[in-house]
Formats: structure tokens, C-alpha cells, sequence
């Protein structure tokens, strides 16, 4: 095999170890190594790529990592939209690798690389159209030794830590390597890994002592999950609305019925999930009436994700808070939509692609800070695709919710992967803001995370369920809420540095020769 061939190879190989690395597999340690693996593809051998060639190896590994990770994208509409998102996510990877290639000219390599790892995950984050963050490596480690990072710095510091420590432990190969061909000890250059992989040691330990005290519980909340499920997965899994809206109903009254016969506690607040009404409540009478009764009957608000058809034809996917006693009370407009799914962009060029182009909504973005009141307590909500977006939860802390809730409907994606991977992002984020967490799914996963990322308890795919659990609530932020997005442009402005310092270091390569 030639040296461009095995190079090629590695790269694909580091991107399968980072798929593998991902729920619900419990592999996070996979990760750092397949990092590794890219950076020896990259810069091993007395003749590492030029940034063309690193691009190329980077986009390998991309496909490597996306393609198995988003087929939930065409579950249900075919492989082109799942193929082409992991092409063009790809392609950001790839920026990684061209990256890499230059910033591994620069002394203390490992931590340049880290950065543009860095930078490349903030730009995939951010665009086109919003940015898609699926996949950011911090979204694979909740069980993970690096998890505590996320209350100082929140997902980049993680991902940050993690790419770090792939990177020097990349050096630290290379160096041993060479000392064992040469029978010679390893040196300076060997050092410079050894303290690299110090710098990674140094990071979990403060993973295991925070700077700051974490924020502190004030009492606690008795909530209750609600997954009602669905008659049928698939994109017209809401053709029986009705039937969906009486799932969550009638769940919601047995709940009542054991609160009764005192086999159940009484719940201050009950979540249901996204789409759990797509029949507008407002705009029903029957809906409305079915959600009272719910509510009543149980002797809570109950936070309802319905969709709300606008005066002008479009629509919005909220969740409402809804008081038995006094109907329809504070909502939340979900903030960021989903591309090529809640709306689609460039309707009329898409189309000529796919014949699922015009069953794309027409919603549109709502505003304000995501928190709603129940029980008069301040509730968090990221609506399902929100989650994966650091500024969701940090503007609803900010603004003093004391709970997370992330109602969601994974019954568009069927029996994949999609449902275990978001419950991840969440776990984080419970991490991350030190608040206790629901996930209200409608046909799965739904959970209960504790403030240290732990899962109190969660139900299986496809049954209808309930879950209670009294969560405690809490006061003050941590560092990564107070930091906001000040780490990732941090940490994505070290890594323009390192490109700057490698270009340079290159050049003068090329002057001297």
C-alpha cells in the first residue's frame, strides 16, 4: 500500500472511530483516539500532505464520521438528503484537515491543532442557514471524562479537551516512534508531547474541580414526562392528530387516576412533547377542552407542544403553558427552525431534487428568551432541534429559569440512532447550565437528567409512558453560562492564529531552501 493510500485509509478509520464514539454506544473514549488517528494521517512521515492534500484526508474522515451518523436524515425520505447533508458537513472536517497540516508547523502542535478543530466545529455550527451542530464531539462524551468541562466552557471547551487530547497523544506516537527506530531518546520535541498530554490531564482534573462552586438548589419540583407515542412513525405520523392529542390525554389521566389511589405523587408540573397536539388548540375548542380536562384532572399546568397555525398561513411550533383552572398562559415560539424540514429554503430550486421538497412547513422562528412560568417556577424550554444550539439554554439561564425542558418529537426519524443522540446533547446541557433536565419525547426516548448529567430514569422507544421524578431547582450560574459564547470564540480565535503562525513558519521554510 502507498503512503497516500494508507494515509487515505487512516482518515476514514479516525472518522468511523468518532462515529463509533457516539450513543448510543458507550465508546466516548473512542473519540480522542480517533483524533489521533487523523492527526497521524496528517502530519506523520518524513513527508507529511501540503493543505490540499490535508483537506482531502479531512473530508474522508468527515464522510467516515457523518455518513453513519445521519441516516436518520432520509429515514423516511430516501438516502439523497442524508448523503448530500454528510457531503456538505463533510466538507468542514476536510477544512480541518488543510487546517491541521499548517498548524502542525507551529511549536506546541497539539494545541493549534485543538484550536482549528475549534474554529472548523464553530463555523459547521454557525452556517449555512444557521449552522448544523449534530455530531460537535462534546455530543458524544455525557459519560465521558471531560463531561465536567461543560460547566466552565460549555460544549466548545469539551470538544476543545477532547480534540487536545487526541492531538498530543498523536505527538506522543510520532515521537516514541521515531525513538524506537532510532534508538535514541526522544528529546525535546517528545517533551513538548508529554506536556501537551500533561496540558490534556490537566484539563479532566479541572473537570473534577471546578473554579466555581456549582449553583445552588433552592427546593425541589415534583415533574412529570409524558410520552404518549404515536399511531404510526414516519413523516405522517400526525395524519391521526386526534388520536396523537388522546395518547397524551389519556397518559396524563392515568397519571391522574394513581395520583388518586396514592400510587403516584401528585405532579406541580407536567411536560408533554412536541407535536402532542397538532390540532392548534387555540383555533379547537375540542382540543382546547381535551387539554383542560387533562390538566385539571391531574391538578397541574401541563407545558403542551402544539403547532399554532398565524393569521398569514404560516405556523409556529410552541409549547404552551395550560392551566386547568385558567386555560392557555405563557408560551414558547421555538427560535431556531429547522432547515429542509420546518422550512425550506430556495423552495424552487429544491424541488427539482426531491419530490418531499413541498412537505417542508412553512414555520417560522418565534422570539424572546425561551422561558416560560408553571407552578411560578421558571422553566427553560429548547424544542427539540433548539438543543443542539449553545445560545438556547444560555439566554433561558440568563434570564433565571431554574428547570430544562426539551419537549421533542422523534417519531419523523423512526427506530434510529437520532433519539439517543439528542438525549446526549441534553445531558450535556444539564451539565452545562447545572440545572435538572426533562426530555418529553413523543414516541421515545423521554428522560429525567440530574444537574450532573446522570439519568434519573427514562422510558423505552414506542411505549407509551410516564415518568415522575421530584427534580431539584436551582439558583445561580455556572461559569459557562456566565461565560456564554466566550470560550468558542476563544478558543476559534486561537485557531486563526495558529493558521496565521503556520503560513508564516511555512514560508520561511521556503525562503531558507
Amino acid at each position: 500500500m502507498g503512503v497516500a493510500a494508507a494515509r487515505a485509509a487512516a482518515a476514514l478509520a479516525a472518522g468511523l472511530l468518532l462515529y463509533a464514539s457516539f450513543p448510543p454506544r458507550p465508546l466516548w473514549f473512542l473519540a480522542p483516539v480517533g483524533i489521533a488517528v487523523l492527526v497521524l494521517a496528517l502530519t506523520a512521515g518524513p513527508r507529511p500532505p501540503r493543505a490540499r492534500g490535508g483537506f482531502g484526508y479531512g473530508y474522508l474522515a468527515g464522510l467516515g464520521f457523518l455518513v453513519p451518523l445521519l441516516p436518520w436524515v432520509g429515514e423516511y425520505v430516501g438516502p439523497l438528503p442524508w448523503l448530500a447533508l454528510a457531503a456538505v458537513e463533510s466538507l468542514f472536517v476536510g477544512a480541518f484537515g488543510a487546517a491541521a497540516v499548517v498548524a502542525a508547523r507551529v511549536p506546541w502542535a497539539p494545541l493549534w491543532i485543538a484550536a482549528c478543530w475549534s474554529l472548523t466545529e464553530w463555523l459547521r455550527s454557525s452556517v449555512p442557514f444557521g449552522g448544523f451542530p449534530w455530531g460537535r464531539l462534546a455530543f458524544g462524551q455525557p459519560d465521558g471524562l471531560l463531561l465536567g468541562l461543560a460547566s466552565i466552557g460549555g460544549a466548545p471547551l469539551v470538544s476543545f479537551g477532547v480534540a487536545l487530547t487526541g492531538a498530543g497523544g498523536a505527538l506522543l506516537a510520532r515521537m516514541c516512534v521515531r525513538a524506537a527506530r532510532t534508538r535514541t531518546r526522544p528529546g525535546t520535541r517528545a517533551a513538548v508531547g508529554g506536556v501537551c498530554a500533561t496540558a490534556a490531564a490537566s484539563l479532566v482534573a479541572l473537570a473534577a474541580a471546578p473554579l466555581l462552586p456549582a449553583p445552588v438548589e433552592q427546593r425541589t419540583l415534583t415533574v412529570a414526562a409524558i410520552q404518549g407515542s404515536v399511531p404510526r412513525l414516519g413523516l405522517d405520523f400526525n395524519a391521526q392528530r386526534k388520536q396523537v392529542l388522546d395518547n397524551h390525554v389519556a397518559r396524563t389521566l392515568e397519571l391522574a387516576a394513581a395520583v388518586r389511589t396514592g400510587t403516584a405523587a401528585p405532579p406541580d408540573v407536567v411536560v408533554w412533547p412536541e407535536n402532542a397536539s397538532d390540532i392548534d388548540p387555540l383555533r379547537s375548542a375540542d382540543a382546547a377542552s381535551d387539554i383542560t380536562r387533562a390538566s385539571q384532572a391531574v391538578g397541574a399546568p401541563i407545558l403542551v407542544g402544539a403547532v399554532l397555525r398565524n393569521a398569514d398561513g404560516t405556523t409556529t411550533n410552541s409549547v404552551i403553558v395550560w392551566d386547568g383552572a385558567r386555560g392557555p398562559q405563557e408560551q414558547h415560539d421555538k427560535k431556531i427552525i429547522q432547515p429542509f424540514g420546518e422550512y425550506l429554503p430556495y423552495r424552487e430550486f429544491f424541488r427539482h431534487f426531491s419530490e418531499y421538497a413541498d412537505r417542508a412547513g412553512d414555520f417560522v422562528p418565534g422570539d424572546g428568551d425561551g422561558v416560560v412560568h408553571a407552578a411560578g417556577v421558571p422553566i427553560g424550554v429548547a424544542t427539540c432541534y433548539e438543543v443542539a444550539f449553545d445560545r438556547a439554554f444560555t439566554q433561558s439561564v440568563d434570564a433565571g429559569a431554574q428547570l430544562l425542558a426539551v419537549p421533542t418529537n422523534n417519531a419523523t426519524f423512526g427506530d434510529t440512532e437520532m433519539t439517543y443522540q439528542q438525549l446526549a446533547m441534553s445531558r450535556l446541557r444539564a451539565v452545562e447550565h447545572g440545572r435538572s433536565l426533562v426530555v418529553a419525547a413523543t414516541s421515545g426516548v423521554s428522560a429525567l437528567v440530574a444537574s450532573d448529567g446522570s439519568v434519573l430514569d427514562r422510558t423505552a422507544l414506542f411505549e407509551p409512558a410516564v415518568l415522575e421524578h421530584e427534580l431539584p431547582l436551582y439558583t445561580g450560574t455556572t461559569l459557562a453560562t456566565r461565560l456564554g459564547a466566550l470560550p468558542e470564540y476563544v478558543l476559534s480565535g486561537m485557531g486563526v492564529l495558529a493558521l496565521v503562525a503556520g503560513v508564516g513558519v511555512a514560508r520561511r521554510e521556503r525562503s531558507r531552501s
